[in-house]
């Protein structure tokens, strides 16, 4: 066990959490008393709605919110750097959601499906469980609101459905239709997250079930694993050990950044709202920026000593990556009042802070 792993939550968790529960001020009464269940809760997102929903009932809610926590620790780990929030109110439940599974609460008024593997690296290396814990892992979820009647459900998306977008869609609407390939090396994660909203839209359609679904664009900080892969984590933390920045093939490919704090304000905007059968993008539309700069302004946190390559795709990272990809945010600024504060380079600089907190002096990539 590497030791990053077993750091309790530290300063910057804590101002991130204490930053999402003041921005949910009143919104966050909903939970009170409340029984939620969440799939993946040991994963990046997953554990900061744990992380909130532990701070609401320390220091807001007059009614607890209790938690059932599912995952299978394929990525996730038992060691939580939001801290120790199982207890009394938040249960952890070590379980595949692949397979059926029922909990003796009578009532559930929350379900939440972000189980997956959401980086490259590991869904090109576990792509059955990829698709399966994605469309299974709904369909469990889905039969379990059949029973149990909750006030909302949140299925985990993603901005991968949108594929490769044309250039006259980019900023992307939810009523993009996509341009993405089912065969591809992205496919297992970008066409079971297609496949899983429609079939969440059709028990929606079949069986009234409050259904809402979240496409997360590039979201990041303080909480991802350093040997996560995605292009934020690997940065930095190659930084850190002083080993050069890799960017892949041309490093023109475009992303916007979505700070941790800002989205998870829009997740919980979204499951706790009362507009159902509806699709949001949560992101940021701002500083479109591409990967070889990016990697310049994590280099200037190290006094732009860190050296910068392109390299050709490996087989552990598959290619066919989107070229450009920026949400258009409209229909939940508009609907939801949903705002990023955060700019990218303050997003970053806070996430540099925490990896240079938790690493051991020791830390070396994956080279």
């Amino acid at each position: 066990m590497i030791c990053y792993l077993i750091i309790m939550r530290n300063k910057i968790i804590s101002e991130i959490l204490e930053d999402i529960v003041n921005r949910l001020g009143e919104e966050s009464r909903f939970l009170e008393g409340s029984t939620l269940i969440i799939s993946g809760g040991a994963g990046f997102l997953g554990s900061y709605f744990l992380g909130v929903i532990h701070l609401l009932n320390e220091k807001f809610l007059a009614k607890p919110c209790h938690v059932i926590s599912i995952d299978n620790y394929i990525t996730g780990t038992k060691e939580s750097f939001v801290g120790d929030v199982y207890g009394e109110h938040i249960k952890r439940v070590e379980a595949d959601i692949r397979t059926p599974f029922s909990v003796p609460e009578p009532v559930v008024d929350y379900i939440i499906h972000a189980a997956g593997l959401a980086s490259p690296v590991y869904y090109n290396k576990y792509p059955l469980e990829t698709i399966e814990s994605t469309i299974h892992g709904a369909k469990n979820l889905l039969e379990l609101a059949r029973q149990k009647k909750p006030k909302s459900f949140l299925l985990f998306s993603s901005s991968e459905i949108y594929g490769d977008p044309h250039p006259a869609s980019i900023p992307t609407p939810e009523h993009y239709k996509g341009n993405v390939s089912c065969t591809g090396p992205r496919a297992c994660y970008d066409e079971s997250k297609r496949l899983a909203e429609t079939l969440c839209l059709t028990y929606h359609q079949l069986y009234d079930i409050p259904l809402k679904i979240v496409r997360p664009f590039n979201v990041y900080g303080p909480g991802m694993k350093p040997s996560d892969h995605r292009v934020v984590p690997d940065f930095i933390t190659r930084a850190i050990a002083g080993a050069p920045l890799r960017v892949h093939g041309s490093g023109n490919q475009t992303r916007t950044f979505c700070f941790i704090s800002d989205a998870v304000v829009g997740f919980f905007k979204v499951l706790l709202s009362q507009k159902n059968g509806e699709v949001y993008n949560v992101g940021t539309d701002r500083e479109e920026i591409n990967m070889a700069k990016l990697a310049h302004l994590v280099a200037e946190y190290f006094d732009n000593q860190i050296e910068i390559n392109l390299v050709d795709y490996s087989e552990a990272y598959p290619a066919d990556e989107p070229r450009r990809r920026c949400p258009d945010i409209t229909k939940i600024s508009r609907e939801l009042d949903f705002h990023p504060t955060w700019d990218l380079r303050s997003g970053l600089k806070k996430t540099v802070e925490w990896y240079r907190d938790i690493l051991p002096f020791d830390w070396a990539p994956d080279l």
